[in-house]
């Protein structure tokens, strides 16, 4: 797995921050054309790209199509963190390295999710 393309990017934060559950290329166009100048085809076939990779999930409506994220951002992150751990050398030297850098706060939530997960697996065995 890789990280996303900037267009990519871009339109998946876009897609994670709506408040909608599908949105349509024209939707995100005509946000994106205020700030920026770019095309529609560029829009579509980026969305497209998304689609075919496995990331957006689409349904038509009409002669358009809606798409939605297949995964959220927090999932794609964890994604990105275990490909991180598994290609980046000696796992547990990336996981001090990793644990090294992080603030005091995220520490906290490390421990309690390294709590969580203990006591599932506890309970699932």
């Amino acid at each position: 797995m890789r990280g996303f393309g900037d267009l990519e990017a871009v339109l998946m934060d876009r897609l994670w921050d709506r408040d909608v559950d599908a949105t349509t290329v024209r939707e995100l166009f005509d946000e994106l054309a205020t700030e920026r100048d770019i095309a529609y085809t560029t829009v579509m076939s980026t969305m497209d790209n998304l689609h075919r990779k496995g990331w957006l999930a689409r349904e038509r409506e009409g002669r358009a199509y809606r798409y939605w994220p297949r995964v959220t951002r927090e999932e794609y992150s964890a994604q990105l963190m275990y490909e991180a751990l598994n290609v980046g050398g000696r796992s547990d030297l990336v996981l001090n390295y990793f644990v090294d850098r992080i603030s005091e706060d995220e520490f906290a939530g490390l421990r309690a999710a390294l709590r969580r997960v203990a006591t599932r697996r506890s309970e699932a065995s």
